[in-house]
């Protein structure tokens, strides 16, 4: 038998990280993934699909991802039911993620500064308030070619990646 799934898409909000009683990072988190093919008026529709990651790849995901955020999903699915508050047996389907690979850096969504699939404009002020409030590099550095090596590995310690 076989239950796998891959998606591409991008975060429909900010991922929703907690810790269960026991200490352990869960996030939630929803993709719009979209069609292949268009609709009888000519658009693109997508699917919204809830998904669900464990431990250190949770907190990566909810530390380094946002809303607008493209990301790829391996995983498979999974459907559980429980009883809601109103008494009702509630049933999910869901994507539990073995693993979420981020496919553009922090922050580039929001420097396309256009639509994000999603229906939302971004105005221009919040792109360039955000631009003002990252690093700005000294101007003293040594400005070094960073491809100057021609496509050589280079030496990097798992120290300096950002998960």
């Amino acid at each position: 038998m076989l239950n796998r799934v891959v998606l591409v898409g991008r975060l429909t909000k900010d991922p929703d990280l907690r810790y269960t009683p026991n200490g352990v990072a869960v996030a939630n988190f929803t993709i719009a993934v979209n069609r292949p093919f268009s609709n009888q008026q000519g658009n693109r529709e997508a699917d919204f699909i809830n998904c669900v990651v464990w431990r250190r790849p949770a907190e990566n995901l909810a530390n380094y991802m946002k809303k607008g955020s493209m990301i790829g999903v391996d995983g498979r699915v999974q459907t559980r039911t429980f009883e809601g508050q109103d008494g009702k047996t509630v049933f999910v389907t869901e994507i539990v993620a073995d693993s979420v690979q981020f496919l553009e850096s922090k922050g580039s969504s929001q420097d396309r500064g256009q639509d994000t699939g999603f229906g939302q404009n971004r105005n221009q002020n919040q792109f360039q308030n955000q631009n003002q409030n990252q690093f700005q590099p000294n101007q003293n550095q040594n400005h070094e070619d960073p491809f100057k090596n021609n496509g050589e590995p280079i030496d990097i310690s798992d120290d300096d990646l950002p998960f």
